[in-house]
């Protein structure tokens, strides 16, 4: 008896779902917890690759070129992590795409960067490397420089060229890393916009629409990294030969790194705004809540059993299988943040993964 006096105490100390949370609330805690630290430490980190790049062309070292291709490592998670923001900032001036030139189906970016190597001295600074296509200007871009073909020529008087190359491209990464992380804090800017929404604003006239822009980015992000990172390699149908050459950063063996990344970076989000809590009816946003973390839950126990890079995975029973539950996880998260959320908050109807970019 007194054992079951005990149980029903704790039961009623322990509430059933969290405080409701507001959805300027959701807002504030999403752009300050997740977007604005997120973009700081994307751009911190490319700040210490473009150093380590220019000290390594002044002064060739394998010690030096371990180190840089350490922070690549990095930088690519770093970006990552904040990619899904694919709205305001990072939508102006071709950002995005100039930070990573990404599905490339046709190899065009890799023809591009080899040709280039051939030594036009314009892409060596980075105001003129600017101009170039955006494939010339990348994550996918530097990677072929310190990993493709070659790329330990960057040690001998020969690689000289290619190493400014490398060193103007991390430049570049560098100094748009910093405009998208001044961008999300500069006063009256769009953090400030989808905080304190305007009914003159053209995109945030309620915290309605600015919540939506949230989910949106990340069901949209859940959509690419099965879509764009995990099918072109695993393949898009059962039949389908997996192809290690159509993954993202195959050739420095990140594409597991990334992938993680990715999905760390839509968690953060989910967990950092309490979103789920912002949903007027207590039991869909507990059921929301813990089915959205038991997904994630099943995201990393399938990233855990994926130990090698994807050419080795790939020819692994055991590893291949846990490639394609991560396809069906995102499958589900995407579900469950693209359509359960939106439908729990009372978000528009109609409101998808697919409307819009």
């Amino acid at each position: 008896m007194i054992r079951l006096v005990l149980a029903a105490m704790l039961i009623a100390a322990t509430p059933a779902v969290a405080q409701q949370r507001t959805l300027d609330a959701a807002v504030e805690a999403a752009i300050e917890e997740a977007i604005q630290p997120g973009f700081a430490d994307f751009s911190a980190r490319a700040a210490t690759l473009a150093g380590s790049l220019e000290a390594l062309c002044a002064a060739p070292d394998p010690e030096r070129l371990a180190a840089v291709r350490e922070q690549f490592g990095h930088v690519v998670e770093g970006w990552s992590r904040v990619e899904i923001f694919r709205f305001g900032p990072l939508t102006a001036e071709n950002r995005t795409e100039r930070i990573l030139f990404w599905p490339d189906r046709r190899g065009i970016g890799l023809r591009q960067v080899q040709g280039l190597l051939a030594e036009d001295e314009t892409a060596t600074d980075p105001a003129t490397l600017r101009d170039k296509s955006v494939a010339l200007q990348g994550l996918a871009a530097l990677e072929f420089v310190l990993f493709g073909s070659g790329a330990d020529e960057v040690l001998t008087a020969e690689g000289d060229f290619r190493c400014r190359y490398g060193a103007a491209i991390a430049a570049s990464i560098a100094g748009v890393a910093d405009e998208l992380s001044a961008a999300w804090r500069e006063p009256g800017g769009i953090a400030d916009r989808m905080m304190d929404p305007s009914p003159d604003d053209p995109a945030y006239r309620t915290e309605r629409e600015a919540v939506e822009e949230l989910v949106g980015a990340a069901s949209h992000g859940l959509e690419a990294i099965r879509d764009t990172r995990l099918l072109p390699f695993v393949g898009r149908e059962p039949g389908d030969d997996p192809n290690p050459r159509s993954a993202l950063f195959w050739r420095s063996g990140l594409t597991m790194r990334a992938i993680a990344a990715n999905i760390e970076g839509i968690e953060r989000l989910f967990e950092a705004s309490g979103i789920a809590d912002a949903s007027p009816v207590a039991a869909d946003a507990r059921y929301v809540d813990e089915a959205t973390r038991f997904e994630f839950a099943n995201a990393h126990r399938g990233l855990s059993l994926v130990t090698d890079d994807v050419a080795v995975a790939l020819d692994d029973a055991r590893q291949l299988q846990a490639l394609r539950y991560l396809v069906i996880v995102t499958q589900s998260l995407q579900t469950l943040i693209g359509e359960q959320l939106p439908a729990a908050l009372g978000l528009s109807v109609g409101f998808s993964s697919l409307d819009g970019d």
